[in-house]
């Protein structure tokens, strides 16, 4: 929408193809009711989504496919395209927008044909979508001057990871933010997003800076919400900035989280305002009327797993034994007393930072239900918790309060009560979406979002790391 905003600031005429008959052969999952009601949907919040950001509509127009799709003429010129396209070409075109099976359904087929078809009835100059779609305007150039058709001009956006980190998917609802979610709803989602340390590569909220923020909202600056004990707030210019920092790690996650929860709720709040109309609030229930949840137990019923930081087995483990890794220098091979008879290698990345003499016999806390892992030969069963900075480097092993014995559960203020999970299924990414918000107070005491890291006898600390992420 922000690039259609371009456009009709620009003084392009654009058309938005509400495209029913697509839908419709997407396996008929949807009967044509709910789709009639989806484009008036639809229509209302495009409407609403560029109003807020004042963005002219003069030259903005709406059509449904089927108002042309099912003349004669369309028709026929379906038949003439199936007579020139192979099926290879037709499968090919709509690799990454169908999905890809051994024996295709054959509306999944002509799936692009129609697509290219619209350029021409449409009467447009250019189309415009996603990268996903270049397949697709590659069969259009190629086959509509078959037809006696101008060959179209083709803009293409780039897609975005969700907040998950993986490609943004309609069906998976914690991949993004939907336009009429609440403030809560918004918070929620962004406190579960994935958004790694330094990882600039598959961070959805960075992406929604750079395509959204700063070229709307953010023209002079984005400006980074954080605490005085912290460094206060920041603004970055520049998109380019913020990448550099957040890759530096001079951004935190949890202030990252914090500040474009701020900017998403500015532009939010007018949409929100428009939609609670009596009108429009039940166009948006009969558009998507609310599935009930089944109970667990029932038929078809599940168990949704919360994310919170019980689910980590995070136990007292003494390190017995302590060496050099024989095929790697920055490695460390220790066995470690978890208690119960509970014996482990840990494989650690401390060589040059931490010396072994300051291991050897130490109480540290360690993350049991990772999955085992191999590193450079050697299979670690559990990892080692340290407070660490990027610059100028340093690690430093988190210490359990004084007294402390192996196998003594380490858990968090206010998750108390949780179990941790027997193993932490690396598909579903548990660590890596709970690790940015493990750090270090300013008293070096270890928190997540704010809640203390402890045991039955006391907080759990590092030696002198204030402010830093917990690795």
């Amino acid at each position: 929408m922000s690039k259609v905003a371009d456009f009709l600031h620009a003084g392009c005429e654009v058309t938005i193809l509400f495209a029913d008959l697509h839908a419709y052969l997407d396996n008929m999952k949807a009967p044509w009711s709910l789709l009639q009601l989806r484009e008036k949907y639809y229509e209302a919040i495009i409407k609403a989504m560029l109003k807020s950001i004042n963005v002219p509509l003069e030259k903005l127009k709406f059509v449904k496919g089927t108002d042309f799709q099912l003349s004669k003429e369309y028709t026929l010129d379906v038949y003439r395209l199936s007579s020139l396209v192979t099926e290879h070409d037709a499968r090919k075109a709509g690799a990454e927008v169908v999905k890809q099976v051994q024996h295709p359904l054959l509306s999944g087929l002509l799936y692009p044909g129609l697509q290219a078809l619209d350029e021409e009835y449409l009467k447009v100059d250019a189309q415009f979508g996603g990268v996903d779609q270049r397949k697709i305007f590659t069969y259009a150039e190629k086959y509509l001057p078959h037809l006696g058709y101008t060959k179209r001009i083709h803009f293409m956006n780039p897609m975005v990871p969700g907040l998950t980190g993986s490609k943004m998917s309609s069906s998976e609802e914690d991949s993004k933010i939907d336009l009429l979610d609440t403030a809560a709803q918004v918070k929620k989602k962004l406190k579960m997003a994935f958004c790694e340390p330094g990882n600039i590569t598959e961070n959805g909220l960075l992406s929604f800076c750079k395509h959204v923020l700063y070229p709307i909202t953010c023209k002079e600056g984005f400006t980074v919400v954080r605490k005085e004990e912290f460094g206060g707030n920041v603004t970055y210019k520049k998109f380019q900035e913020l990448e550099d920092a957040f890759a530096k790690e001079e951004v935190h996650p949890g202030d990252l989280k914090v500040s474009v929860e701020n900017y998403l709720n500015q532009l939010l709040d007018p949409i929100r305002k428009e939609f609670e109309t009596p009108e429009l609030k039940k166009l948006t229930s009969q558009a998507y009327p609310v599935e009930k949840k089944k109970k667990p137990g029932q038929a078809g019923g599940q168990t949704e797993e919360a994310l919170v930081p019980s689910r980590l087995d995070l136990r007292v483990g003494k390190i017995t034994k302590v060496e050099k890794h024989p095929d790697a220098d920055s490695l460390y091979v220790e066995t470690v007393d978890l208690g119960n008879g509970d014996e482990r290698t840990v494989v650690s990345g401390l060589a040059g930072l931490v010396p072994m003499e300051d291991l050897q016999d130490r109480l540290g806390v360690f993350l049991c239900n990772l999955k085992p892992q191999k590193m450079r030969g050697i299979e670690s069963k559990a990892m080692l918790m340290c407070a660490s900075v990027a610059e100028p480097r340093a690690v430093e092993p988190l210490n359990p309060p004084e007294g402390s014995a192996p196998g003594e559960r380490v858990f968090f203020e206010e998750h108390e009560s949780g179990k941790p999970d027997e193993e932490l299924k690396p598909k579903k990414k548990v660590w890596e979406q709970l690790q940015p918000d493990l750090r270090t107070n300013s008293d070096c005491v270890a928190e997540w979002q704010g809640n203390i890291m402890k045991t039955k006898l006391g907080n759990v600390t590092c030696k002198s790391l204030k402010s830093s992420p917990i690795k």
